[in-house]
């Protein structure tokens, strides 16, 4: 079998799809995937997952209207219509996406194996065919990580990978983490009928947020599905009737044992690096595995970019989000269509949210960090309740907040935390801010905000922070 050459490979068929401009259309082009075509986010990720999240937070309308004087009724969910509903959508379009890519263009190739490089500028699929380019990306994404203990390979055991796609509603389901995959997913399952463990081995959920958000979301997810947290996993056995039995160990020798019948592993993601032999192309790595690029995305090697060699998204990205990666794309396909102008990926700050119950956002700054960097002295902070503005009234809201961090000399804002209805949405002018340079008190008082919507708690929470007066009224 003969080299098949390039002119551009791309390792993944998430973002690195969209790589496929007019630009390509003279020349060819191999995007390289063995898994699902569209990548995670289409298929096992951010897509599906919210199309779970909304008619499970559904599920918590009667116990919020009865609060109000309303009698609502929740009967059950049907499982097997929401999967297939949801799937049935997703799978197409996967389909569609490799139909136009290796049928519809004639320039592109798409091909489904597993590959690695053997050279710098060389892969090798494990069907044995060697493929070359002068320009190569590789956007292969990341993969669940799995703990090292005995019974993680039986099949009641799940990743966010599988999950989605059981057959029937677990009766009870043990989620093993305590980050953002977990809270989205016990959220999910608790609404829509299961029982739901969760266990975590700090005490804490959601440890990489504001210390703010992560203590009073532990509480709430307390309230709403049982959560046992200083355990972590031993092994995981054959249990009665076709269950396993989940085996844990706490401090001073304590144990638990947990009978379900499903088991979600949520304890983080890997990058793919290790399933590209990135040592034969001589390429850096980070501790945690992620391949080193420079501010255009090139791939570096002895701490120098590798010419023709670049890469997007979480196989060198720290933020596993699909929107990050999308904007690494962005970056990538200018500087291949502009090899004379480099544009360097200096977009800050990254926004981020969690779908569970109630949701959160995130961008910038903790209080934590902020301190670290600035000092106690230089920042203001401010907590606002959703209950403290007209339409938390509305809602009998008592558990959202709006908490903000500023530099008390500049009046920038360095931080926003949310949490309650609708703080993905009402996060986004405080990431504008911050993105443009708008200073808070400029924001708070420099438009109208519209009376009660909620986003007056963003306004109030603004207006609460000790900086300059910018001169507005």
């Amino acid at each position: 079998m003969g080299t098949e050459t390039f002119d551009l490979i791309i390792l993944g068929s998430g973002s690195g799809n969209s790589l496929v401009t007019p630009y390509w259309d003279d020349r060819r082009v191999a995007i390289v995937d063995s898994g699902t075509f569209g990548g995670t986010c289409l298929n096992r990720g951010c897509i599906p997952t919210k199309m779970f999240a909304y008619p499970a937070a559904l599920s918590a309308v009667p116990a919020e209207a009865a609060r109000l004087g309303v009698d609502l009724g929740f009967g059950g969910a049907d499982w097997t219509g929401i999967r297939d509903r949801i799937f049935a959508r997703v799978d197409a379009i996967s389909a569609g996406g490799l139909h136009y890519r290796d049928v519809g263009l004639e320039h592109t190739t798409v091909i489904t194996e597993e590959s690695r490089f053997t050279g710098t500028h060389q892969l090798t699929t494990s069907g044995g065919r060697v493929l070359e380019a002068e320009t190569i990306v590789v956007a292969a994404g990341s993969r669940p990580a799995l703990p090292d203990v005995p019974g993680v390979d039986r099949p009641q055991v799940h990743t966010s990978d599988t999950i989605m796609r059981v057959p029937r509603l677990p009766e009870r389901l043990v989620v093993l983490g305590g980050g953002f995959i977990a809270a989205e997913f016990a959220a999910i399952f608790s609404g829509l009928g299961s029982s739901v463990v969760q266990v975590n081995r700090s005490p804490r959920l959601l440890r990489g947020h504001d210390a703010t958000i992560s203590e009073r979301f532990t509480e709430l997810a307390s309230q709403q599905w049982d959560l046992r947290t200083g355990w972590i996993v031993s092994r995981i056995e054959d249990g009665p009737d076709g269950w396993v039995t989940v085996h844990l160990d706490g401090a001073a020798g304590a144990t638990l044992e947990l009978d379900a019948d499903a088991v979600l592993i949520a304890q983080g993601r890997v990058p793919n690096t290790d399933r590209l032999d990135a040592a034969a192309a001589g390429l850096d790595l980070r501790n945690d595995g992620r391949l080193c690029v420079d501010e255009y995305q090139r791939l570096l090697a002895g701490g120098q970019p590798v010419p023709g060699l670049w890469a997007l998204g979480d196989i060198s990205s720290p933020h596993q989000l699909k929107h990050v990666a999308n904007h690494d794309q962005r970056i990538v396909a200018h500087n291949l269509e502009h090899p004379e102008d480099l544009r360097a990926n200096t977009l800050g700050p990254v926004p981020a949210a969690v779908f569970t119950r109630p949701q959160i956002a995130s961008a910038g700054l903790t209080e934590e960090q902020a301190v670290i960097e600035y000092g106690r002295d230089r920042i203001s902070v401010k907590v606002q309740d959703y209950g403290d503005v007209a339409y938390g009234w509305a809602m009998e809201d008592a558990t959202g907040l709006c908490k903000l961090i500023a530099d008390r000399q500049t009046g920038q804002l360095l931080g926003a935390h949310l949490m309650g209805h609708e703080a993905p949405n009402l996060i986004q002018p405080l990431v504008q801010a911050m993105s443009f340079g708008v200073d808070t008190h400029s924001m708070a008082r420099g438009q109208y905000w519209i009376h009660p919507a909620l986003s007056e708690v963003v306004e109030n929470a603004l207006l609460g922070l000790d900086v300059p007066d910018s001169g507005r009224l």
